[in-house]
């Protein structure tokens, strides 16, 4: 659905405060439950490439996976913002807001209409792996600089993976991280060193309920 009728007042109240100049790194998902992986990925993030934000952009449903044990949009934003718990982590529920589930229309909402921040989109090795199959995936890298968090043992997987092959001369050396949020995209850096292996699909029960322990 196109976002083009959103009016502004509606997307200001989905962005999270911000100053001009900022580098923000943009973590979508489901967050189906969201857990601690997604807040060390953040911190490691953060720390990595220099960010001064991540925005975590909590997703009415992804188009690649089975939607039906989906929680709703307002009990995954308000467990988010629990797990985060750091200043610097903000949850949105921008494409809700933009009335879409393809990360190429936000990527082009937020371009648009906040041309002044310097993005940096964030996924995991697991993501990279299947980042072909995402709609207009090579439009997607050449619109902002993606930094993907390796998740052993994915690793071998996504970097093998037909986007990773074909975007291989785009890619940074992982010393050169903190200049990503300045370069032009397509450019892209994969980053080790994590240790924190969770997944929501771990953290859900048969039925779809949230397991206990985030």
């Amino acid at each position: 659905m196109s976002n083009n009728f959103v009016a502004p007042r509606f997307f200001a109240q989905a962005i999270p405060p911000y100053t001009e100049g900022m580098r923000i790194g943009l973590l979508g998902g489901s967050f189906n439950p969201p857990h601690q992986a997604h807040r060390a990925i953040s911190q490691f993030a953060l720390k990595r490439l220099q960010l001064d934000r991540v925005w975590w952009l909590v997703t009415p449903g992804n188009p690649l996976k089975e939607n039906g044990n989906l929680h709703e949009l307002g009990e995954r934003m308000q467990a988010a913002r629990d797990v985060a718990d750091d200043p610097r982590i903000e949850v949105s529920c921008l494409e809700s807001v933009i009335r879409t589930r393809y990360t190429i229309d936000t990527i082009n909402t937020l371009r648009r209409r906040l041309s002044g921040l310097r993005f940096v989109w964030i996924m995991g090795a697991d993501n990279l792996a299947q980042f072909h199959r995402w709609q207009h995936w090579r439009r997607i890298a050449g619109q902002v600089p993606m930094a993907v968090i390796d998740r052993p043992p994915q690793s071998f997987r996504a970097l093998a993976s037909p986007a990773a092959q074909a975007l291989a001369r785009y890619r940074l050396p992982e010393n050169k991280a903190a200049l990503l949020a300045d370069q032009p995209a397509p450019a892209w850096v994969f980053l080790t060193g994590m240790k924190l292996n969770l997944s929501s699909t771990g953290l859900r029960n048969p039925d779809g309920s949230w397991k206990g322990t985030m």
